[in-house]
């Protein structure tokens, strides 16, 4: 049986020029996807006269484009070049978030969110893909985490900064400079990264030697699909694909409609309001990579995933008995329950990965990613429905316990397949 070197065996190359392109990758995707939240909140919603069913068909209308080209772009980084594919799009969707500044039509802008999803769709599972290729399974857990990072983080540096960002300019300006950093970032990328070890001419010998074994020993490990159906009808796909869409649904609300809950809480400015809702999201980062080390260190994922999203649901539903009228208590339980709910990122996508076939792993994860954007545009269409409809938050709040606390509750049911390889 061959035993997979540790980490520190294998070298820290990788680590130090790798995870940092990873990081700020999916946090400028994250960011051109998720600002919108501030936009509405910051004025776009009255500039263009927008309704409130409206509003919220346009934030969900960026998941509609990116279910529906997540697994074709997977796909593609899988068989040729993740390289090549996160290039195009990171160029892309820099153009197409900068141009929602420019619009001035809500039916422009529903096109214009539509196409950002789609050019964003794979962005998550190929790094999750580039990250197989060059990280061992011992190391996937963290090496996941700093990818996922990125989402957090943005989150929160996002609603601080973006916030007095618009009271400065408008929402108008915000788009356009948060959506042209993208452009730039697309050429840095495709000049830092390299598509597998054996192609990396800034990898020591010695290093990329070691990684290349330890890599290919684990594939010999490993047992092939049939085909592309047989992996996708697997039961870790299927269970994984609910589980990941209910999840998403408490996800995607807060993210999008937190500030906007803030501001009508505090009754202070975006800018205030934005500041506020960072708070979550500092909390999310810390847990997630402290999480994501002890998930590496004890070679489990499920212990380190089922837990935090029970007790995330948990926290917003005392969130919701608290009620606005005790909003600082209220508030307090948010930051509990957004905090749980990114923790569990890091074990959750390796441990996606570890259960599935080697070659068809790629499709796999953007099949489990697909459902989640299914429930990213139901969370974000339901929680910015329901508080436009009831004028209160309490419903998206009972909305969002439930479905964290059932994504919880199918994370045991997951067993182990034929296919899956890592530890549970």
């Amino acid at each position: 049986m061959t035993t997979t070197p540790a980490p520190a065996e294998l070298g820290r190359q990788r680590w130090l020029r790798l995870l940092p392109v990873a990081f700020v990758t999916y946090s400028l995707a994250y960011l051109d996807r998720s600002n919108f939240s501030i936009g509405v909140a910051g004025g776009l919603k009255e500039d263009l006269a927008l309704s409130g069913a409206m509003s919220s068909l346009i934030g969900a209308s960026f998941f509609l484009g990116y279910c529906l080209f997540q697994i074709p772009g997977t796909l593609y980084a899988e068989r040729r070049s993740v390289r090549n594919l996160i290039f195009w799009c990171t160029l892309a969707w820099g153009v197409l978030a900068a141009a929602q500044g420019l619009l001035h039509s809500g039916i422009a802008l529903l096109v214009v969110r539509f196409l950002l999803g789609s050019v964003e769709a794979a962005v998550l599972p190929a790094m999750v893909v580039f990250l197989a290729r060059w990280f061992t399974k011992g190391e996937r857990g963290s090496a996941n985490a700093i990818l996922i990072l990125g989402n957090p983080v943005t989150v929160m540096w996002l609603n601080a900064v973006s916030g007095y960002l618009v009271e400065l300019t408008s929402w108008r300006e915000m788009f356009i400079i948060e959506g042209l950093p993208a452009v730039l970032w697309a050429f840095v990328f495709r000049a830092l990264v390299s598509d597998h070890p054996s192609e990396a001419k800034w990898l020591g010998g010695a290093e990329k030697r070691a990684v290349i074994d330890a890599l290919d020993g684990e594939r010999q490990q490993t047992t092939a699909a049939g085909t592309f159906a047989e992996a996708i009808r697997s039961r870790p796909v299927v269970l994984l694909s609910i589980q990941y869409l209910l999840w998403s649904i408490g996800v995607y609300g807060l993210v999008f409609w937190l500030p906007s809950i803030v501001a009508a809480g505090t009754g202070e400015g975006i800018g205030m309001s934005g500041l506020l809702s960072a708070i979550p999201f500092g909390v999310a980062a810390l847990l997630m990579v402290l999480n994501s080390r002890a998930s590496d260190r004890a070679g489990s994922r499920p212990r380190f995933v089922w837990p935090w999203l029970l007790f995330g649901g948990v926290a917003f539903y005392l969130s919701y008995v608290a009620g606005p009228q005790n909003f600082w208590l209220a508030f307090g339980l948010l930051i509990l329950a957004g905090g749980a709910m990114y923790a569990p990122y890091g074990p959750y996508f390796a441990y996606v990965s570890e259960s599935l076939p080697k070659n068809f792993a790629g499709a796999g994860v953007g099949c489990v990613n697909t459902a989640g954007s299914f429930g990213g545009f139901i969370g974000t269409y339901l929680v910015g429905w329901l508080n436009d409809a009831t004028g209160a938050t309490a419903a998206s709040f009972v909305l969002m316990a439930s479905t964290m606390v059932l994504s919880a509750l199918l994370i045991p049911l997951v067993r182990r397949g034929s296919y899956e390889t890592g530890s549970a």
